[in-house]
């Protein structure tokens, strides 16, 4: 079975189809779908994984972001809910 990725966008709870061929991770792929432009929160992030330590302060500040941009709830559907 092919990979989903849900998530809430303004509101409203979407489900699109996901590839690691096409994107890193669910987020870019929430992001492509609804055509928001995340070249500078990546740029950004990136930053962070460098000079800080740990995994911690980027996850932190991809929810915090993506929360602002008006994503929640993004996370994989697994096989049973489908």
């Amino acid at each position: 079975m092919a990979r989903q990725v849900t998530y809430v966008f303004k509101g409203k709870r979407k489900t699109i189809p996901f590839s690691f061929s096409l994107f890193h991770d669910m987020y870019e792929a929430a992001a492509a779908a609804e055509h928001v432009d995340i070249k500078s929160f990546l740029a950004m992030e990136q930053q962070l994984a460098l000079t800080s330590r740990g995994q911690g302060i980027a996850k932190n500040f991809r929810q915090k972001e993506f929360a602002r941009m008006g994503f929640s709830e993004i996370k994989f559907v697994r096989d049973e809910e489908a």
